[in-house]
């Protein structure tokens, strides 16, 4: 029997994790398994639940949110870090994806949301970055490109009455820590769903050890992807003893997506920080994801190393990075990483109904557990400290 930690086990607010489940992963996570092992990094969410019945536009059912991530936390929210951007299908939206990529940094907080919320988040995060101007160094940028990324949310959510509103961003922000983090119907993913199973916010980490140090790969994701048929745990086709009893009339269109934000404390320079970004398609693949036609596969990587670097103007700068033969481990831990977060962000998360009666269905957990073990791949899971 496996004595796991409890927060591999339920996140901060009991919700089962896929280890708590007994699903098997490889690679050795960090203490809280995930995003923010990475030393610096902040995750706060504002999630929307309000309304029954009959889609009313502007008024609801709301099944929405949004997700904040901070590289360098509230006291340095406004610096820049190094990163890396890849896209695997681009029927999607990232704001700032071009200059990340042009430039290999990233300027202030990432944020996830639904499709059409994305331009009232992104002009809400440049106005609360103006606000704090007082904290920022002195060559700091001048202007802001920040980085905003959406999933399709329409299934549940009215989706057309943007009601994610600019003091749900500020609520976000304020909310932001470090430590254990919540997963499933939290923030911008409280209306995704991911293999025809209820899904949204899941994330995982990573412990790498190597030749040059030791360092920690986090995965945060956004998941809305995937038909019940594809879905694959431990190795095991799942989805295919897991029939769709009903589905909305357009589900034969693969319209989902998924975005993959992962932070690292090693230190990669841009190319190698985009190199790290593609490998979460890897990630989405290992669970069954073939990022169809209609989907918006967009993937980020960064570092919380050599920041000193992006705070100097026009003067001779010294970094520290790895060299690209030292770069297979870290590929191996996103990869990892961002598996176990897409499982994260359905395994126990619970059925939700949304617009016109629309209900996306939890996990069968009990199902799942059996289908594993009659193929050897259950871990038995000591869960009698949680």
């Amino acid at each position: 029997m496996i004595e796991l930690p409890t927060a591999h086990q339920r996140t901060p607010s009991g919700k089962l994790r896929a280890r708590g489940a007994g699903i098997p992963f490889d690679g050795e996570p960090g203490p809280w398994n995930a995003i923010t092992d990475v030393a610096g990094v902040a995750v706060g969410y504002r999630t929307l639940i309000h309304g029954h019945g009959p889609l009313r536009p502007g008024e609801g059912p709301v099944r929405t949110g949004v997700t904040v991530i901070l590289p360098s936390g509230l006291d340095r929210a406004a610096s820049a870090v190094w990163a890396g951007v890849s896209a695997l299908n681009g029927n999607g939206e990232m704001t700032g994806f071009a200059w990340v990529d042009e430039a290999g940094r990233c300027e202030g907080p990432i944020a996830l949301t639904n499709t059409h919320s994305v331009g009232t988040v992104r002009d809400a995060l440049i106005a609360w970055l103006g606000r704090q101007r007082s904290h920022r160094h002195p060559n700091d940028s001048r202007f802001w490109l920040p980085v905003v990324a959406e999933t399709y949310d329409g299934e549940l959510n009215d989706i057309d009455g943007q009601h994610v509103r600019p003091d749900d961003v500020a609520a976000a922000l304020a909310a932001a820590s470090s430590g254990p983090i919540d997963e499933g119907s939290v923030g911008g993913g409280t209306g995704m769903r991911c293999y025809q199973f209820k899904a949204g916010t899941g994330t995982a980490s990573r412990q790498v050890k190597t030749a040059a140090g030791s360092f920690v790969v986090g995965s945060l994701v956004q998941a809305n992807f995937g038909r019940r048929y594809m879905c694959t745990l431990a190795g095991v086709p799942v989805g295919r003893h897991l029939p769709v009893t009903s589905e909305p009339a357009d589900a034969h269109l693969e319209t989902g997506s998924l975005i993959v934000v992962l932070a690292t404390d090693a230190p990669l320079l841009p190319h190698q920080l985009r190199r790290l970004a593609r490998r979460a398609a890897l990630g989405m693949a290992r669970s069954g994801g073939v990022s169809a036609h209609y989907s918006g596969d967009l993937f980020l990587a960064f570092t919380t190393a050599n920041r000193h670097a992006l705070a100097a103007a026009e003067v001779r700068v010294a970094i520290d990075y790895l060299p690209d033969q030292a770069l297979t481990p870290l590929f191996e831990a996103a990869i990892q990483a961002t598996d176990e977060a897409i499982v994260n962000s359905f395994v126990g998360t619970a059925s939700m109904t949304g617009r016109d009666g629309v209900t996306i269905p939890g996990l069968p957990v009990a199902e799942v557990q059996d289908l594993l073990r009659r193929h050897g791949r259950l871990n038995a899971v000591d869960s009698s400290h949680v």
